[in-house]
């Protein structure tokens, strides 16, 4: 068992880490850091919960510490980053001159020598860390996570990708509330509302999907050859992202085949057998009116992406349209970081 901790661990990712990695196999979660106005308080005191499960027992006496590794056991291996960005960026550095820091952040994401890891998409990209701790006279290294609905998008673009020439992609998402955290949307801007801007997040969508779906060598990113482009809105949905995506290929193509590619698509941690990795990254539906937020986000325990409405565009020649749904906070967030760690924990420590 790799004794692990959480930074930020009082928020809504935080809190979503701490029911994820409850009664893990491989973690066995022993530091829980959050801002100083929580520090040498118990767990369950300094916190108000937030999910839908019950805060579980293991944590609720853990005596929450400062985010500072000073503070800190120095048996913790791994820790998990929740940090708001504007604090992420000196923090996660911090931590990483002795420790490993699977980054939910956004704040070191697109650094240079700092790789930006989806397991299934880009494990090759894990090789920059011995440059990253060489660059930095670190013993640690920090691997981060794309935003929540980058992972969506290119979990399903990944197969595409491989077999097929895309030769642009569009997509419009409708993006959960939680995305924001708790605090993020106040109820009277969203209830009975649609906001149709969410501050850089079609920047990172655009930018983090050609970087993933690019390749590596010594260190060096080319991004893939073919243009993203995002228009973001929020809407009234708890959990869950909506993406609308719209790909125009070089050639024509068959939507069956298509569809067989992203339904047997797998990756390195589904061979590697690691807890958190779905059977099948990608989930295709055929049911007219799927997927739903509701309905889907919690496939494979919120893990994969489900994949629906896919046809051919009736206007535009060689062109793909389908909707995907993925779970913001699991897949696209805490969940993303955990599995980043467990490919980590197999491979490198």
């Amino acid at each position: 068992m790799v004794d692990v901790g959480i930074l930020g661990a009082t928020g809504m990712v935080g809190q979503r880490f701490i029911s994820l990695l409850d009664k893990h196999p491989d973690f066995n979660l022993t530091s829980l850091c959050a801002s100083s106005r929580s520090a040498g308080k118990r767990y369950e005191d300094a916190t108000t919960w937030y999910l839908d499960e019950p805060m579980p027992e293991s944590v609720k006496d853990i005596i929450v510490t400062d985010s500072d590794p000073n503070e800190v056991s120095s048996d913790t291996e791994i820790f998990f980053s929740s940090l708001p960005s504007e604090f992420a960026a000196k923090k996660e550095k911090a931590f990483a001159k002795n420790h490993v820091v699977a980054s939910n952040a956004s704040a070191l994401r697109m650094e240079k020598d700092i790789p930006l890891i989806i397991p299934e998409v880009n494990p090759d990209f894990l090789a920059m860390i011995e440059e990253q701790q060489k660059n930095n006279n670190w013993d640690g290294f920090i691997v981060t996570n794309p935003n929540c609905s980058t992972i969506a998008l290119t979990l399903t673009l990944k197969p595409i990708q491989d077999n097929f020439n895309i030769k642009k992609v569009h997509v419009s998402t409708m993006q959960a509330i939680s995305g924001a955290g708790y605090d993020g949307v106040p109820s009277m801007a969203i209830i009975d509302n649609l906001v149709p801007y969410i501050g850089g997040e079609e920047e990172k969508m655009e930018s983090e999907t050609l970087y993933l779906l690019g390749s590596q060598e010594n260190g060096n990113v080319t991004p893939c050859n073919f243009n993203v482009s995002a228009s973001c809105h929020r809407v009234p949905v708890v959990d869950g992202h909506t993406e609308a995506v719209f790909i125009e290929f070089e050639d024509d193509f068959e939507i069956s085949e298509v569809s067989d590619k992203m339904s047997s698509f797998k990756g390195l941690p589904q061979e590697l057998n690691l807890h958190s990795a779905p059977e099948n990254p990608v989930i295709v539906t055929e049911m007219e009116d799927r997927p739903q937020p509701r309905m889907d986000r919690n496939a494979n325990n919120g893990m994969s992406v489900t994949v629906g409405r896919m046809r051919k565009d009736a206007v535009f020649e060689n062109s793909l349209k389908y909707v995907l749904v993925g779970h913001n906070t699991i897949r696209g967030a805490a969940g993303a970081s955990i599995l980043n760690a467990e490919l980590i924990n197999n491979k490198i420590l």
